[in-house]
């Protein structure tokens, strides 16, 4: 368990530090599919790792069992107001793995989960984002672990060949505390980015992203947007894919 506070503590360290992910579904005919969330930190890393490879901490390669996870903290969770056990509930289905090795200059976290229907894994940015908050905070002697407050939330669905994803601010007030804690970090996270990799299992007939590029076979979506320009407009990244029949 020290293992999983150290790595998570670690994903903490480098969400504020760049920001190079990757969305990526997978659906399925019948609507089920795979969610994942990939934030590659080998940059971070390129101007860390030498300091870091001086720790002699060994190469990590592991995979993190949410549902284990609250299992093993559920006395703690019990702690906790209704509300915020419910956020805690929804990293139940994912797992994360993560990757970190100084020598190599390699840092890499991952956020997966399947599902039967992708509504079951909306806003799951936001559950990347509360699975890296609890890391730093699962010390006993600190209390209870919290999910951290996301002024955001992004929702999914999938019926009849037609596919959406939508952003709202559910917290205005948190939002700009967000956007103004971030202008430190602009200049930095100016080269970053968010890419949604949508693969469906029929080809795309048409799309309200006008600047997403596609697969040889036309099944796969690919949408890249600057990560600042994300955090200042959530909506950015709204889509809607129709299939063909």
């Amino acid at each position: 368990m020290k293992r999983v506070q150290i790595l998570l503590s670690a994903m903490l360290i480098a969400l504020a530090s760049a920001c190079n992910f990757t969305e990526e579904i997978h659906i399925n005919e019948d609507g089920s599919g795979k969610l994942s969330i990939n934030f590659d930190g080998s940059e971070m890393m390129e101007m860390a790792g030498e300091e870091m490879a001086k720790t002699n901490e060994k190469p990590i390669d592991s995979i993190i069992s949410f549902k284990t996870f609250l299992e093993e903290k559920k006395d703690s969770i019990a702690q906790l107001p209704k509300e915020e056990q419910e956020k805690l509930k929804k990293l139940e289905p994912f797992n994360m793995r993560m990757v970190m090795n100084p020598e190599k200059k390699e840092m890499m976290f991952d956020l997966f989960s399947e599902f039967k229907n992708v509504s079951e894994v909306n806003d799951a940015f936001g559950a990347f984002q509360d699975a890296s908050s609890i890391g730093g905070k699962s010390n006993p002697q600190q209390g209870p672990m919290k999910p951290a407050e996301q002024p955001t939330e992004v929702n999914y669905t999938f019926n009849k060949n037609k596919f959406t994803r939508t952003a709202k601010i559910v917290d205005q007030e948190l939002f700009e505390q967000q956007l103004d804690s971030l202008q430190g970090a602009e200049m930095f996270l100016s080269g970053s980015t968010y890419t949604l990799k949508y693969h469906f299992p029929k080809k795309i007939k048409s799309t309200t992203a006008e600047e997403a590029t596609f697969s040889q076979d036309g099944k796969t979506l690919i949408y890249e947007v600057n990560f600042m320009e994300l955090m200042k407009n959530p909506s950015v990244l709204d889509l809607e894919v129709e299939l063909e029949k």
